[in-house]
């Protein structure tokens, strides 16, 4: 009998997280390295936490890396840097990004600055850090950009207009870099809703539970289960771009 033979999949050398010293962009970090990448930890402004998760991630090759989002100067030094030290990028991970909690009914409440700071942070940061990156991510091997969006931009109730606004935005531009940066770059948006992190402030773990238990599939979404669609995406969905993948637990339907 004939053995069936199954085709490897292939492991990204170099992939860059930002946000990647908590949450999210922690548990991606951990599961890109645990397969044999060579991870940049990007941070905004705890480098001591950033350190930290470089220390913790298995494999070689890591380091922590300060990324301005909303700075771009800080991007633009980013980029050179990762240039000197890899001269190629396989995969960004847009996960950097904040909130600030305000009440939808509260157009008031929603100043002129909130929503610039929200729209600067999570729309036009992730599309500076492509535009970049974008020659470093062409010299890489069946390079891949996943945007970590948020299900709010598909259900319009999130932690504020500006957010569901912003990542709607993120979910737009995935559609439209996939087209843009085809065939050598694949585009990915991962859209969870209620992760169990400390993203959004003032928000509990018995809140999370108790929105579960609503929601068709009762879990509470972990980092890690955001970070495992990531990786699928990067690794798996090779003949797949531009599409938004729901981590929800449902809560879409």
């Amino acid at each position: 009998m004939t053995a069936i033979e199954i085709p490897a999949l292939s492991t990204p050398k170099v992939a860059l997280v930002t946000g990647g010293n908590s949450g999210i962009g922690k548990a991606t970090a951990a599961r890109l390295a645990a397969m044999g990448s060579a991870v940049v930890v990007g941070y905004n402004s705890r480098r001591a936490q950033a350190e930290e998760v470089v220390g913790g991630l298995q494999g070689r090759g890591h380091l922590a890396m300060r990324i301005a989002i909303d700075d771009p100067v800080s991007i633009a030094e980013a980029a050179a840097a990762v240039d000197k030290q890899h001269g190629r990028l396989d995969v960004l991970v847009n996960c950097g990004g904040a909130t600030t909690p305000v009440p939808a009914a509260d157009l008031e409440g929603l100043t002129d600055d909130i929503f610039d700071r929200t729209v600067s942070l999570n729309l036009r940061g992730p599309f500076a850090m492509v535009r970049a990156f974008r020659p470093l991510l062409e010299r890489g091997s069946g390079a891949a950009i996943v945007n970590i969006s948020s299900i709010a931009a598909r259900t319009g109730i999130g932690s504020s207009l500006a957010y569901l606004a912003a990542k709607a935005g993120v979910d737009a531009l995935t559609i439209a870099l996939a087209k843009v940066l085809a065939p050598k770059i694949r585009v990915f948006s991962v859209s969870p809703a209620g992760v169990d992190t400390e993203f959004v402030a003032g928000r509990t773990r018995e809140a999370l539970e108790k929105i579960a238990e609503r929601l068709p599939l009762a879990h509470v979404t972990t980092a890690d289960d955001v970070a495992r669609a990531a990786v699928a995406c990067i690794v798996n969905l090779t003949s797949s771009t531009g599409i938004v993948v729901p981590v929800d637990e449902g809560r879409h339907l």
